[in-house]
């Protein structure tokens, strides 16, 4: 359906980023052209709401899909993206070639309503609103690199706290055994004095008897 081209076509010349939506009835296809130079990088970013009667409203569920296929027109319609996605998601691809893209979106649904409130609705019983970047490789990365940076920046600080975590676990284990050496060392040492205090009092308990057996002989003599 080449409908939509003329107003893709004038969205691009004002904009990198072509924000629009349009309406599908749940039952076929919804596509679009896209004429892209070569290696021109596409991301796109949708987003389906269904018609809800009883609220009176577009709303996302989740038993709300979409199939999403872009195919070379140029060259026999080869297929460069066949993807299956929730509700609301993102899909990217490069153009190979100059030439026609056919972008479709096919919707899928569970609530079974996408194909009598087309009926009410002309245009279509579901709604997609979509958003496409469409640029250079390069133009689309060095926007994406700040968030690439942040995302960076953060694993490099969760790598600092694990480093802080390991030094303090290492600290904590350094701290135990010196601890368990100073238990070792007491026990031994206790252990030592009282074998000392044992061999003392037999050695006493020893004299003693001997003393006493002299005392006790001297006074049968006498």
């Amino acid at each position: 359906m080449r409908s939509i081209l003329p107003i893709l076509s004038l969205s691009a010349l004002l904009a990198p980023v072509q924000s629009l939506y349009f309406y599908i009835d749940g039952t076929s296809p919804k596509c679009f052209f896209e004429e892209l130079p070569k290696d021109t990088l596409v991301v796109g970013h949708y987003t389906a709401e269904e018609y809800d009667e009883n609220r009176k409203s577009w709303s996302k569920h989740d038993g709300l899909n979409i199939f999403i296929s872009v195919d070379e027109v140029f060259d026999n319609d080869h297929r460069v993206v066949s993807q299956k996605g929730s509700s609301a998601g993102r899909f990217t691809f490069s153009a190979a070639d100059s030439g026609d893209h056919k972008i479709c979106f096919t919707p899928s649904s569970t609530s079974g309503n996408s194909g009598w409130l087309s009926a009410l609705h002309p245009m279509g019983g579901i709604k997609l609103t979509l958003d496409l970047a469409i640029g250079e490789t390069s133009a689309i990365e060095s926007t994406d690199k700040g968030k690439i940076n942040d995302i960076v920046q953060k694993v490099k600080d969760l790598n600092g706290r694990l480093q802080d975590i390991r030094r303090e676990q290492v600290f904590q284990r350094e701290r135990e055994a010196e601890f368990r050496d100073q238990s070792e060392t007491t026990n031994a040492r206790v252990v030592r004095w009282t074998l000392v205090q044992l061999v003392v009092l037999g050695i006493t308990c020893a004299w003693q008897l001997s003393h006493l057996r002299s005392f006790f002989i001297k006074q049968k003599l006498t």
